[in-house]
């Protein structure tokens, strides 16, 4: 990746909102140049480097859509049912072709391509069976039906799948029926992980009475996976500026992103922002967005920094909505607007103007059957249970300073974030 200047992430204002963030990391941000080729076995989730052009037409053959018999337009029956000679048989897959004359129809089975000067098939549950090879044929059947033009899905030469993709299974599933055995794509963004703070210890170490279980290391980790990234794990830094700016130091000298979690507030014992400017550069971004407004980003030897808060809430809420849009940016990856769900709220709420502000919330009908949205009935940033428990999160906006019951919220699952 190309090297960052210090001040490329640098911003004036007190308070940033969430979009201004967003936007400035799009724009500072390019993608890993490095690229591979890997089987289409092995492609899912990855993003791709280049066009993908349909080298075939899907399907390459015109065939038909369901099992039948086949003939020509014009022999179709109009006014009365009319008995027709069976010429033939084709099989999906069976290399014989075969061609068909007037008065004759061909029994045919879904897949198999249509006999030359056929293009019409009529579902064998609406055929009757005359006896001696022929069939008797209904009338009123449109032209055409129950046929797959050659090209009707994919036109050949058509660009199927676009440089920034994450490729998904139907994606890799479209490479596969092109006849595609391996696509290019962006190498994994490196992503070094580290969480910060004496209070903090590894599961399963010896905890002692005022320190707790490191999770946000393990939540990042997850979600960064989920977006395709090689993460490094960096463990857990004391609250000492020198390990601090070495682990940093190294970390810029192997990956594309450093991503820390704690101490990135303004407290005594908030060690990260003295090690980040002791080995490079760090406006502290007081973003406006709660839980989670104490978001740091920087640049040391290069490489982007980006610190998220402590709290386990907090450190989701503003992963999702800021840092995974530096990790895509990174990933040379299209970034899609949220699917965001609207709902009805069964609850009341009001809120600081100024910030964007993520409430937990879960889905349920209500008694008219329409789903509503259900807040979470506990707050605070450091509650695990309250991200288990729900399926996402509702997004107020800025201006937003209330919500009473029946209002329309905008609601944004768990499942399309990652």
């Amino acid at each position: 990746m190309a090297q960052l200047s210090d001040d490329c992430f640098a911003f004036g204002g007190p308070l940033m909102p969430v979009d201004e963030t967003v936007a400035l990391i799009r724009s500072r941000l390019g993608a890993v140049e490095e690229t591979e080729s890997v089987p289409i076995a092995s492609a899912d989730g990855r993003v791709l480097a280049e066009n993908i052009v349909a080298p075939i037409a899907l399907p390459p053959y015109t065939n038909s859509a369901v099992d039948g018999y086949a003939l020509a337009g014009d022999e179709i029956p109009q006014d009365a049912p009319r008995a027709f000679a069976v010429s033939g048989r084709l099989q999906a897959g069976s290399p014989e072709r075969l061609s068909i004359a007037a008065g004759q129809t061909v029994r045919i089975f879904t897949g198999a391509p249509m006999p030359e000067g056929a293009d019409t098939v009529f579902m064998q549950e609406d055929v009757q069976q005359a006896g001696e090879g022929r069939v008797i044929l209904p009338p009123g059947l449109r032209r055409g039906a129950n046929v797959r033009p050659q090209g009707e899905d994919i036109a050949q030469g058509q660009t199927v799948l676009r440089q920034g993709q994450r490729l998904r299974p139907q994606d890799v599933a479209l490479a596969a029926a092109l006849g595609l055995t391996s696509v290019k794509v962006r190498r994994p963004v490196r992503v070094a992980v580290f969480s910060t703070g004496n209070e903090i210890v590894e599961p399963g170490a010896a905890r002692g009475p005022a320190q707790l279980f490191d999770s946000n290391r393990f939540m990042l980790t997850a979600m960064l996976a989920r977006l395709g990234c090689a993460v490094g794990d960096f463990g857990i830094l004391d609250d000492d500026q020198a390990p601090i700016a070495d682990a940093l130091e190294n970390a810029a000298a192997g990956y594309d992103l450093i991503l820390a979690s704690g101490g990135v507030s303004t407290g005594e014992a908030d060690h990260v922002k003295a090690a980040v400017e002791s080995v490079g550069t760090l406006v502290f971004w007081r973003v406006a967005i709660k839980p989670g407004r104490p978001v740091a980003m920087g640049v040391v030897r290069g490489m982007p920094f980006i610190g998220l808060p402590g709290n386990p809430v907090a450190s989701f809420v503003t992963f999702a909505h800021i840092a995974r849009a530096a990790v895509l940016a990174l990933a040379g990856a299209i970034d899609p607007a949220p699917l965001f769900t609207p709902l009805r709220a069964a609850f009341t709420y009001r809120k600081k103007p100024g910030r964007r502000e993520y409430v937990r919330a879960n889905l349920r009908p209500g008694e008219d059957g329409v789903m509503e949205a259900v807040k979470f009935p506990r707050e605070g940033a450091g509650l695990l249970s309250s991200l288990v428990e729900t399926d996402g999160l509702i997004e107020l906006d800025e201006e937003t300073v209330e919500v009473s019951r029946g209002d329309r919220v905008r609601f944004l699952p768990y499942s399309s974030m990652f």
